[in-house]
């Protein structure tokens, strides 16, 4: 039997119960695939990432990250969920690097009692959604955009109108493994969003910190200032604050360990 360690952490919140949950799984050598993604399937999260030290040096670890049916290219959440669990083991280090697949080199680095997280910044293109529009219930649109990452963006006139969507979410999943992002001018936040990725087997993602890598660079030109605040409008709800700085999205928010135990293969 292997007794793998591993932690339920919730992500861009303040106190337990909020945010969005990712499981953690530090590892000494790569388990197969299909092992990593049954742990991410019984773990039953938006997200369950692994790690293990970086034998190249070109960061302090790996990072890979899993939803309960696939890979992902960049997972936000989880990525502040390992650096939350990394740095609260070592009160003496400020900051810890992940080396990914196919996001690039990023860090979580100590900002006051939070995080502060380096993501790539993606900027959104306009293109044309009618069908993540008509899954969407919605007729019309601010403007939509496209990331080729398969980042879908709909940007709506009034917060009322994110908050007041009732997807169809058997339509949404017939576009794939899409992350559509519907976002608008906030009214306690710069803006508010809600995030839905059926294809990948999430309905609606609590708090998505890959969603805003793509928001910040659409909502700092927008706003015309690099920094923003953020909300993302789901049950459980959670705040970011958003900066761009140069090709990165710089994004903070808090983290609360939940559960500590043991997983038994």
């Amino acid at each position: 039997m292997t007794r793998l360690p591993f932690a339920q952490i919730d992500a861009f919140a303040s106190r337990p119960f909020t945010g969005n949950q990712a499981a953690v799984v530090p590892l000494e050598a790569w388990l197969d695939d299909a092992v990593l993604l049954a742990i991410a399937a019984e773990n039953n999260l938006s997200e369950t990432a692994f790690f293990l030290p970086d034998a190249s040096g070109a960061a302090d670890y790996e990072l890979r990250w899993f939803t309960p049916t696939t890979e992902v290219v960049l997972c936000g959440h989880a990525t502040l969920a390992s650096g939350h669990y990394l740095l609260s083991a070592d009160p003496l280090r400020d900051r810890v690097t992940f080396r990914t697949r196919r996001a690039g080199q990023l860090e979580v680095a100590r900002d006051g009692d939070g995080y502060r997280m380096a993501l790539p910044a993606w900027k959104p293109e306009p293109k044309p959604l009618p069908a993540i529009l008509a899954g969407l219930g919605l007729s019309a649109a601010v403007e939509t955009l496209w990331h080729p990452h398969r980042y879908g963006v709909v940007a709506l006139a009034e917060e009322d109108q994110v908050h007041a969507l009732a997807p169809d979410f058997a339509a949404l999943r017939e576009e794939g493994d899409v992350l559509t992002i519907v976002t608008a001018p906030g009214r306690d936040t710069d803006v508010v969003s809600r995030v839905f990725a059926p294809g990948a087997g999430i309905d609606e993602d609590p708090v998505t910190g890959s969603a805003h890598a793509v928001l910040t660079p659409y909502w700092a030109q927008r706003l015309g200032r690099p920094s923003f605040t953020a909300f993302q409008a789901s049950a459980r709800g959670g705040h970011i604050g958003c900066t761009l700085e140069g090709d990165r999205a710089v994004l903070s928010g808090k983290a609360v360990t939940v559960i500590e135990g043991t997983l038994l293969l």
